[in-house]
């Protein structure tokens, strides 16, 4: 399905990001794992995409950093030519009462979730603009829309990850490329196995399909929005959530 197409996912050494990496790599993509510490499972992830058929490789860059972004978008187009699809999915969590929150806590996330994303949708746009054509995917969450207790800064960076991606697919719709959103619900990664058994319970009762989603169910949903069977859709936030923020 997407042979000859070059993507780049972000976060890609585990949880979500991984389960896209790997997916692209089963559909034939050229995937280029990104990660800011976890090298070894980045490499793991590599090295199992190589050993199906695919192509890949990875590279180190802390997406927080202007110009660490922009060195990704290079390597990726000095190794494969192009930049056909970006994945923003890196994110990091502090998590804590409003109160109790400091002030490097609300910064450090909006720095990597929100202006992550940012930098990396810059750089890629400038690549896809000359090749009129690109598919960027950037992941939201359920609670960039109903918010929820405990996480000011995280709701708030994937709130404005909408913002953005409305704004960005009508400034670069008219070269070919499609942005849009997917707002993940309570998805079973190593992020959310911390999370209280209480809260979690509490959780799952809110989900009208009464069960957790899964990396997968989220790398399936955004192999439909690079695809071209989602060609004219764009600027649009697809809930995988099981239906929590109907």
């Amino acid at each position: 399905m997407f042979k000859n197409k070059t993507v780049v996912v972000t976060g890609a050494g585990r949880g979500i990001g991984k389960a896209i990496a790997m997916k692209f790599g089963e559909l034939g993509a050229n995937v280029v794992v990104n990660y800011r510490s976890s090298q070894v499972q980045a490499d793991e992830i590599v090295d199992k995409i190589l050993a199906a058929g695919g192509n890949a490789f990875a590279v180190k860059a802390d997406v927080s950093s202007f110009d660490e972004a922009k060195n990704l978008i290079t390597e990726a187009k000095l190794k494969f030519g192009t930049v056909d699809i970006l994945v923003n999915n890196a994110g990091i969590t502090k998590d804590t009462l409003l109160l109790r929150m400091k002030e490097d806590d609300f910064d450090s996330v909006i720095q990597t979730n929100l202006k992550g994303a940012f930098n990396c949708l810059k750089h890629a746009a400038e690549v896809m603009i000359k090749q009129r054509s690109g598919k960027i995917i950037n992941i939201s969450s359920v609670v960039g829309l109903m918010g929820n207790a405990g996480q000011i800064n995280y709701s708030a960076a994937k709130a404005g990850i909408i913002g953005m991606t409305k704004s960005a697919a009508k400034e670069l719709s008219g070269r070919g490329i499609t942005v849009n959103a997917i707002a993940p619900g309570f998805i079973t990664t190593e992020m959310t196995e911390s999370i209280p058994e209480n809260i979690k319970k509490d959780m799952l009762a809110a989900i009208p399909l009464k069960r957790y989603g899964t990396p997968e169910n989220i790398a399936d949903a955004v192999c439909f929005l690079a695809s071209e069977s989602a060609s004219y859709i764009t600027g649009q936030v697809l809930c995988v959530d099981g239906g929590m923020a109907m």
